[in-house]
Order: C-alpha cells, then sequence, then structure tokens
C-alpha cells in the first residue's frame, strides 16, 4: 500500500468508517531515525485507532522507532514481514525474515521491551520453496515466544525470486485453510486473515473463524465498501454518511491542509474510487483527477464534480 494509505487517505476512510483500524504505508527503521520525521509520521488525531508500520531488522533500531511511535501517539506498531519486493529485501527487511524467524523475534521482544503500545507482525504464510504449514508454525511459535501476540497472515505464499510484487499478491494461491489451521493450532493469538478479501460479506465468513480481517487494495480501489463496517463488523449504531456528506466532511480538513502548502493533488488523489459502480462514476473520476491540474482550483471544486445521481436527493430536499 505504498503511496496509497498516506495520512491524507487515511482522513478520508476515517469519514467512511470510525471502528476500522488504519495502517499507515510501510516507513522503514533507517527512515524514521535519520530522514524527516515530522512529514513520514505526520497524521491526524481523527485517525485514531491508527498503527505504525515499520520496516527494518534491526533490534535496536527498532526499539528505537517504536518508542518514537509511541511518543508520537501511534496505537500499534506493526513490523513487516511480508513486502516481497527486491528494494525491500535488499534493505534486509520484508518477506525475506521469513527466514530468520529468530532475527524477527529480536526485533520483537527489543521492541515490546520498549513500549507498551501492541507489537505485531505483518507476514506471508511462507517463501520460495520454505512454504510448509510446519515452518509457519514454527516461525509463529519462535516470534509468539518473544511476546508478539497478533499476527496478520497473508494468505498467499511470496516468491523472493521471479515474481514481481504486483505478480506476488495475484499468483501464487490463496490458502486460507492454512490462516484457519494456524488459529486452531494457536489459539491464544490473534490472527488476522490478510489478501484476496473483496467486500464486507466475505470479511464476515471469515470473521467466523478468525479473529481480524484486513482489506487492503480493494479498500482503496472501492473505499465506501466499509462504509457499513462500523455497524456490521463491530455493531455500532447509527447510519453511515453518505457519499455526498463525505465529501463535506473532507472540505474544512482539505481546507486546513491547503493552507499549511499540501498541494491539491494529495488531497484529490485518493478520492476517485468514492463512486466506483455507480452512476456518474466515469465523471467523478476525470472531474476529481482534473481538479489538480486547473489554476485556481480549491477543494471546493469537489462538490460540483458530484455526480449529478447524488445531488438529485439534495436538491429535491432543498425545494
Amino acid at each position: 500500500m505504498m503511496e496509497r494509505t498516506d495520512r491524507f487517505f487515511r482522513y478520508f476512510l476515517r469519514l467512511i468508517t470510525r471502528r476500522t483500524l488504519l495502517y499507515t504505508e510501510m516507513v522503514t527503521s533507517n527512515a524514521v531515525l535519520h530522514g524527516d520525521r515530522a512529514r513520514l509520521l505526520a497524521f491526524d488525531p481523527a485517525e485514531h485507532p491508527l498503527a505504525l508500520q515499520l520496516g527494518g531488522s534491526d533490534a535496536r533500531d527498532m526499539a528505537s522507532c517504536a518508542r518514537i511511535a509511541e511518543d508520537r501517539g501511534f496505537d500499534e506498531v506493526n513490523m513487516n514481514v511480508g513486502c516481497p519486493s527486491k528494494r525491500v529485501r535488499a534493505g534486509s527487511f520484508g518477506a525475506c525474515l521469513m527466514a530468520e524467524p529468530e532475527l524477527v523475534a529480536e526485533c520483537v521482544a527489543a521492541m515490546g521491551s520498549a513500549v507498551d503500545i501492541p507489537v505485531t507482525v505483518k507476514t506471508r504464510i511462507g517463501i520460495d520453496d520454505q512454504d510448509s504449514y510446519e515452518a509457519l508454525a514454527a516461525f509463529v511459535d519462535c516470534v509468539a515466544q518473544q511476546g508478539c501476540e497478533s499476527f496478520i497472515i497473508h494468505a498467499r505464499k511470496a516468491w523472493l525470486t521471479g515474481l514481481s510484487p504486483k505478480q506476488n499478491r495475484d499468483i501464487p494461491p490463496l490458502r486460507y485453510d492454512i490462516v484457519q489451521q494456524l488459529k486452531r493450532d494457536f489459539p491464544m493469538l490473534t490472527i488476522v486473515l490478510n489478501g484476496g478479501v473483496k467486500n464486507l460479506e466475505q470479511a464476515r465468513q471469515h470473521l467466523s473463524r478468525l479473529d481480524g480481517v484486513m482489506i487492503g487494495r480493494e479498500a482503496y480501489h472501492d473505499p465506501y465498501m466499509l462504509a457499513d463496517a462500523d455497524r456490521s463488523i463491530f455493531g455500532h449504531d447509527g447510519a453511515p454518511l453518505t457519499r455526498r456528506e463525505i465529501i463535506e466532511a473532507y472540505l474544512p480538513y482539505a481546507a486546513r491542509q491547503l493552507q499549511q502548502g499540501t498541494r491539491l493533488a494529495h488531497l484529490t488523489r485518493h478520492l476517485t474510487g468514492l463512486y466506483l459502480e455507480q452512476a456518474g462514476a466515469r465523471a467523478w473520476r476525470r472531474a476529481v483527477s482534473g481538479l489538480a491540474t486547473i489554476n485556481g482550483a480549491t477543494e471546493r471544486d469537489l462538490l460540483d464534480a458530484i455526480p449529478e445521481a447524488d445531488e438529485a436527493p439534495a436538491k429535491a430536499a432543498a425545494a
């Protein structure tokens, strides 16, 4: 979810669902320690609950980053042991760490000793030829012994050679049965499923056997799919905001960000999927995408981009 789950998209999502736990893009430990921390770790208080996802493999550095995350107000720190990209692998973190469970356990132990917020691990079911259930269970057991109580399991193995990150999201088959077996064998752990979940109905089906479901790219392409999550998943009373109400609620935030120097494109580029499969969706995408190229455009122009089919009820009520 690099370049997707930035702070602007997370604020937008928080208008759609109040209860869903949100995750940042993966940030490397080196970037947190030596980069533009104010920019990399910025978030609005409305984004809570919010987890910082870290990439790294040096226990001391990861512990320092966990302390920074806690001091900054994050609700969880998550260690990424699932990303298969070559760049990540060159930095000795991500999915390649599945081959080094003791190193992951060392990082988790150091992070857990440094903070009071939860330390979690996101991983795959295997890598390359290390793809047996026994290897996965041994990995989880090793890391859990050092204090990790929650694992997010992408139900596909990762091929570190031969497949691109995109191909690794599609080609290796989904093995939900393996994640379910992991929960049966480790009932004391929180096991969260990731991978291939397209809608809330599928999420509810998985929740009958597992503790949680992570939805990534599908929620990015169709963010309004999460509109009923607070009611149907978390049991919260109250109707979700309509798409128009979400846009209207986003405007004050966007205005503040523009005053602080944020480019309009950063605030609008994540909104194109709001009307997916709705009447006027293509016109909405075109209009929102084009705002960044219009001289003098502001956040208020989003109101003019709302499809006519969505405008009709509001106009009728006004009449």
